[in-house]
């Protein structure tokens, strides 16, 4: 399901930081990226420096293992990340 403000409802900054991305990848963003963009001192921080400390801090996995169950989890979920 995709939000409809997700397409119309960012601010100049953020509409300006998605265009640049259409631009250089000749392809629309992500729909995460657009959320990531939407409110970004809500959700879109958080939310990444979450996902930095899952994948990066300490842990007994190393940063490659937990990587690949990212991957692994993505691909049943029949998601592109």
């Amino acid at each position: 399901m995709r939000l409809s403000k997700l397409q119309t409802g960012h601010g100049i900054r953020q509409k300006a930081l998605l265009k640049l991305t259409h631009i250089l990848t000749l392809a629309e963003p992500f729909d995460v990226v657009k959320t990531f963009t939407y409110r970004p001192d809500y959700f879109g921080r958080p939310f990444c420096d979450l996902g930095h400390e899952l994948l990066r801090g300490p842990s007994e996995w190393t940063i490659g293992e937990r990587e690949l169950f990212g991957a692994f989890t993505s691909s049943l979920n029949r998601c592109l990340f």
